[in-house]
């Protein structure tokens, strides 16, 4: 079996690492050369735990990687996993992957292999049905359940446990018409994730699906967000120990319950904008998405609410921001709210300084030389006003007054509550503590 991978982002570099590891012969592609030379020397060009120990044993085994698309003759699988942005107007920009399909069907026009090929790249529902397929058809030559599968196959990956979630995924979703490539497909996942449930639909479900899946773990983080900004107006509330209790209720389960500065990253905030928009599309006004979207916006108004409340104007004042990553153990600063939040201080004038294990490098591509970069937790807090925690590294955990007594002004915000539990000599708000 030779399978192929087109497009080494997040998706499609864990997924390649993760099946060569397991030995499966796979070629991974991608158009942009200087990242196929990292990744053949087994660098990955973004960090997630452990894919580089998976990457390194992968191109030991049987990973090739090359620029080149024609590479997929004669593979029996053909992965597209290439980024679907967001335009401007919440709709998704399907440029990319319209250009690598047409690039396949035009490959396997001159092939007699009859390969599956399966969309994992996140589309609107519809797109298969009324994109997709033309242009490989049309520039195939052949059809589609005769002479080449095709299949969706959203991805469900979190960030900071990617290589889990391919591994053992909590299930497997393919739409596509039931014909001999959906069954080669359903037995190769069975193979591959034994005991994870495989459900079978048609394109638009599946693509569907995926929007439903990060549209309620969306709302999950807003609901608890709105429970702890109330919290913070009564005396003694403690949000965490409300999420517990709620959260081990069967029906609602304790996942995604975790108040926090609001969501981020490359998934939620995109696909929501996209589901907002296809709603009004097809008629539906999203009242419940919209608020959704409304209430993580407030999320950046709430804190500094709360740093004007304690330190007053803020034109001036060093802040320090501890973790810029939208989560812990990933460098991704995509849509993340402490890109947000720095954003707003620099407009207000404040003097920012910033700190994260993992992600400077990415916020230095943003901020260049209008804010000050921290290489340590004791260096971010030196002379600042105020500290905003953001992100919950377990570095932070380790705070304590030798750390805090370089502090200008002893006054932490921590929008995760990790030092609530710390007695601390200084002047301390756990968001959603009352």
């Amino acid at each position: 079996m030779k399978i192929a991978v087109i497009g080494l982002g997040f998706v499609g570099l864990t997924l390649s690492s993760v099946l060569a590891s397991k030995g499966i012969t796979i070629i991974g592609i991608d158009l942009d050369k200087e990242k196929c030379s990292k990744i053949v020397k087994g660098i990955p060009t973004f960090f997630e735990p452990n894919l580089k120990k998976t990457l390194k044993k992968a191109l030991k085994k049987n990973l090739l990687i090359t620029d080149k698309l024609s590479s997929i003759n004669n593979c029996d699988f053909i992965f597209i996993t290439v980024g679907t942005p967001q335009k401007k107007n919440g709709e998704i920009d399907l440029s990319f992957i319209k250009t690598v399909v047409r690039s396949v069907g035009k490959i396997i026009l001159k092939t007699r292999k009859k390969p599956t090929i399966l969309i994992k790249s996140t589309v609107i529902p519809g797109t298969m049905k009324n994109v997709i397929l033309p242009i490989l058809e049309k520039n195939s030559k052949k059809k589609a359940g005769r002479d080449f599968g095709l299949i969706s196959n959203p991805e469900f990956l979190q960030e900071s446990r990617a290589i889990q979630d391919t591994i053992k995924p909590h299930a497997i979703v393919l739409g596509g018409y039931k014909t001999k490539f959906m069954n080669n497909t359903k037995k190769f996942f069975s193979r591959f994730n034994p005991n994870t449930p495989i459900i079978i639909t048609n394109h638009q479900t599946a693509e569907m699906i995926k929007y439903a899946n990060n549209s309620f773990l969306a709302t999950k983080i807003s609901f608890i967000n709105q429970l702890a900004s109330i919290c913070q107006e009564i005396p003694d509330t403690n949000i965490d120990d409300i999420a517990e209790a709620i959260g081990l209720d069967p029906r609602i389960g304790n996942l995604f319950l975790e108040a926090g500065p609001g969501y981020g990253g490359s998934c939620l905030p995109k696909d929501m904008k996209a589901i907002i928009n296809l709603s009004s599309k097809v008629g539906v006004k999203p009242i419940m998405f919209n608020a959704v979207e409304k209430t993580n916006k407030h999320q950046i108004d709430n804190i500094i609410g709360l740093v004007r409340q304690n330190i007053g104007k803020i034109k001036g004042k060093k802040i320090t921001i501890l973790g810029v990553a939208f989560k812990p153990n990933t460098d991704d600063i995509r849509d993340s709210m402490s890109i947000k939040l720095i954003h707003r201080l620099i407009k207000l004038g404040a003097i920012v300084k910033i700190h994260d294990p993992k992600a400077l490098d990415n916020a230095r591509k943003i901020f260049h030389d209008n804010i000050k970069y921290a290489n340590s937790t004791l260096s971010a807090l030196k002379n600042s006003q105020c500290a905003i925690i953001m992100t919950k590294w377990k570095e932070y955990e380790g705070i304590n007054n030798k750390t805090t007594k370089y502090m200008d002004k002893k006054f932490i915000i921590d929008t995760r509550r990790i030092l609530s539990n710390k007695n601390l000599d200084v002047k301390y708000y756990g968001i959603g503590l009352g």
